[in-house]
C-alpha cells in the first residue's frame, strides 16, 4: 500500500479577521405571508457574501492549537453492516446523505421488523412516550442495542417526551377510526379502560375551559373536524362536520370565527411523567431526547444540566418546534439545543397552513447557519399508513425537504402503526437519493452561504479549514472525505457545507458515533485512534481496503484534529489529499 500525499505550507491559509459571534437578524425575513399575525422575520440576505476570511488552500494546512490528547479505544471493527453493504453495492457516489428516522410502534416493535427497518436505512429509532408503557419502551431499546451488538448495526435511540400535553385525545382503539359526517361524539375527561362507541378520552380535565357551543374542534390539524353542540360540565358533545380519520393519541385544537382559541395553562414543558421517562432513557443509555412543546431555551438548558449530572454518557437534546411561541424564540432555542425537529403536524395547527412550507425552509436554514442538525417530521407519507404507495404530492414534499438540505426525515405513524412501514422507508430512501443526485448535478451547494460561527481565533481556524476542505473536495472530485474527531465538531462543520463526497468520521467515542447518525452525509465509524495522525490515516485506509471498499486510484481528502505525536502538547489541524496506490 502506497499513500501519495500532496502537502502545502501553513502560509497557504491567510486570515484577515476573526469577528465575534453576531446574532442572526430576524427583522427583515418574513415567515410566510401573514406578517402581522406572526410578527416573526429574519434577514437571510444579511449573510450572503459576508466573508470573514480570505483564504487560499493548495492541499494541506498545519495550524498549532492547544488541545487535549485522545484516549485510544481497544479492539473495535469500525463499519456498520448497512454502510458497508451500501458502499459495496452503490459505491461512494451512491451513498444517501439524508438520514432516516423511524418511529417504533406496535407495527414494527418485533426484533425481525426492527432489523428490517435497520437494513432499510433507519439511522435513528424514535420512541414516542405518548404511547406504550415504560416496560414496552425498555424492551424496544434492548432489542435495538441487541441488533447493534450482535448484527453489526449502528442505530441510535431517541426518546420523544410527551410534554405537558393538554391537547391530546384518544378513542381507545389500537388503530385509526373513520369518522363519518353527521356522527355525534362525546369528548370526556373521564378515564376508563378500553374503548366506548363514539367516545373520546382527553388527558386533561380542563380541556374544555372557555370553550363555547359553536366552536370547532379540529383533530390533527384537519384529519377530522367537529362542531361543539353541547357542553355538560367538562364534557363536550360534538357533531362531525368534516369526515376523516381519527388516529390514536390524536392532537386537537379549538377554533372560533376562523381563529385559534389560545389558552395559557402555565404548565411546565416537562411533566412529572416526562422526568420519569427521561430517567428511563438515562438508565438504558439512549442517544437523544426530543423535547416536546419547547417555547423557550430555558427548558432545553434545564434538561441538559440535568443530564450532565445524571448521565455518564453524552446524550443530545433536540427541541421540537411545534408552536407559535417557539417560532418567536427560534434562534435562542436553536442555539441552546443540540438539534431541532420540525413538528409540522402540531405547528400546522398554530399557524396558517399556507405558511408551513416557508416556515419549514426557514427553520432548516437557521439550523444550518448555527450548525445544528434538523429533522423534518410529520405526515411525510401519511397515506402510507393505510396504502402501499404514496401520493405524488407526498413524494414532492419529501423531495422538497431534501432539496432544502434537511439533515433527516422522519416517519411517524407510517412506521409505528402502518401496514407498509418498510415500503414507506424505501420511498424515503429512493426519493432522497434521487433528489440528492439532482442537487449535485445542479451544483446547488454553491448557493449555500454560511454565518460565521466561531468567535475565538482557534474556532475560526477550525471552521475555515472545514470550509476549505469541502470546497477542495468538490473541486477536485475526490471519492470521500475522512475526518478524525473526538467529539464530532469537525465532522459537523464538514456536513454543514453539504459536500458531494460522503464524510467518513472516525472516532473513538461511542457517544460521538451515535450522535453523528443525525448529521447529513456523515458515516460514523468507531475505531481505535492514537495521537499519531499518520498512523490513524494508515489504519483507516487499511480498514477500508480490508473490506474491499476502497481501491487503487481512489482519492480521499483527510481532515484531522488529532495530535500528531503523543509527546506534543499541540494539536494538528490539517487537510491532506491522498491517492490510494
Amino acid at each position: 500500500m502506497v499513500l501519495k500525499s500532496m502537502v502545502a505550507s501553513a502560509s497557504d491559509l491567510s486570515l484577515v479577521s476573526a469577528a465575534g459571534n453576531v446574532p442572526l437578524d430576524f427583522k427583515n425575513r418574513v415567515f410566510g405571508g401573514r406578517v402581522i399575525s406572526l410578527g416573526f422575520r429574519f434577514n437571510r440576505g444579511r449573510w450572503k457574501g459576508n466573508e470573514r476570511f480570505n483564504f487560499k488552500v493548495r492541499a494541506a494546512v498545519d495550524v498549532g492549537v492547544e488541545g487535549s490528547k485522545s484516549k485510544a479505544l481497544q479492539g473495535t471493527s469500525g463499519f456498520d453492516v448497512v454502510s458497508e453493504g451500501d458502499i459495496t453495492v452503490k459505491g461512494f457516489a451512491g451513498l444517501r446523505k439524508t438520514k432516516l428516522v423511524c418511529t417504533v410502534g406496535p407495527a414494527c416493535n418485533s426484533l425481525e421488523e426492527l432489523e428490517n427497518l435497520a437494513l432499510g436505512g433507519m439511522s435513528v429509532a424514535r420512541l414516542n412516550m405518548c404511547h406504550g408503557t415504560r416496560e414496552w419502551h425498555r424492551d424496544v431499546i434492548k432489542k435495538i442495542k441487541k441488533l447493534n451488538e450482535e448484527k453489526g448495526f449502528c442505530v441510535s435511540v431517541m426518546i420523544d417526551t410527551e410534554g405537558s400535553q393538554i391537547h391530546v385525545v384518544d378513542h381507545g382503539a389500537s388503530s385509526s377510526v373513520k369518522v363519518e359526517e353527521g356522527s355525534i361524539w362525546h369528548f370526556t375527561a373521564e378515564h376508563f379502560e378500553g374503548s366506548r362507541p363514539f367516545t373520546v378520552q382527553t388527558n386533561y380535565t380542563g380541556f374544555s375551559e372557555d370553550i363555547e357551543v359553536g366552536d370547532e374542534l379540529v383533530i390533527d390539524g384537519g384529519m377530522a373536524c367537529f362542531e361543539v353542540i353541547e357542553k355538560t360540565g367538562n364534557d363536550l358533545h360534538c357533531k362531525c362536520i368534516d369526515a376523516g380519520i381519527f388516529l390514536p393519541g390524536a392532537k386537537f385544537s379549538f377554533w372560533r370565527d376562523g381563529k385559534l382559541v389560545r389558552r395559557n395553562y402555565k404548565l411546565p414543558t416537562l411533566s412529572t411523567k416526562d422526568w420519569a421517562d427521561i430517567d428511563l432513557g438515562i438508565a438504558e443509555g439512549v442517544d437523544f431526547f426530543a423535547l416536546s412543546f419547547v417555547n423557550h431555551a430555558d427548558s432545553v438548558k434545564d434538561l441538559k444540566n440535568y443530564l450532565s449530572t445524571k448521565s455518564t454518557k453524552s446524550i443530545k437534546v433536540l427541541a421540537k418546534i411545534e408552536s407559535l411561541e417557539s417560532l418567536h424564540k427560534l434562534e435562542e432555542i436553536v442555539r441552546a439545543s443540540d438539534g431541532i425537529m420540525v413538528a409540522r403536524g402540531d405547528l400546522g395547527v398554530e399557524i396558517p397552513l399556507e405558511q408551513i412550507p416557508t416556515v419549514q425552509e426557514d427553520i432548516i436554514y437557521v439550523c444550518r447557519q448555527l450548525n445544528k442538525p434538523v429533522i423534518v417530521a410529520s405526515q411525510l407519507l401519511e397515506s402510507m399508513v393505510e396504502y402501499p404507495t404514496p401520493t405524488r404530492a407526498e413524494v414532492a414534499d419529501v423531495s422538497e425537504a431534501v432539496r432544502q438540505y434537511a439533515d433527516a426525515l422522519m416517519l411517524s405513524g407510517e412506521s409505528a402503526i402502518g401496514s407498509y412501514g418498510r415500503k414507506a422507508l424505501a420511498v424515503l430512501d429512493m426519493t432522497s437519493s434521487r433528489m440528492e443526485s439532482w442537487n449535485r448535478e445542479e451544483n446547488r451547494q454553491k448557493l449555500l452561504n454560511h454565518h460565521q460561527l466561531g468567535a475565538a481565533l482557534p474556532e475560526c481556524i477550525t471552521e475555515q479549514i472545514c470550509n476549505c476542505a469541502v470546497e477542495m473536495a468538490n473541486n477536485l472530485g475526490v471519492d470521500a472525505i475522512f475526518v478524525y474527531t473526538k467529539h464530532g465538531h469537525m465532522a459537523s462543520l464538514l456536513s454543514r457545507n453539504r459536500p458531494n463526497p460522503p464524510i467518513f468520521a472516525f472516532t473513538d467515542d461511542e457517544s460521538t458515533r451515535m450522535a453523528l447518525n443525525l448529521r447529513w452525509g456523515v458515516v460514523p465509524l468507531l475505531v481505535d485512534l492514537s495521537d499519531d495522525a499518520e498512523s490513524n490515516i494508515s489504519k483507516s485506509v487499511q480498514l477500508m481496503e480490508s473490506k474491499g471498499l476502497i481501491s487503487q486510484g481512489d482519492v480521499v481528502l483527510v481532515v484531522s484534529d488529532i495530535a500528531p505525536k503523543r509527546s506534543s502538547p499541540m494539536a494538528l489541524q490539517s487537510i491532506q489529499v491522498k491517492t490510494i496506490g
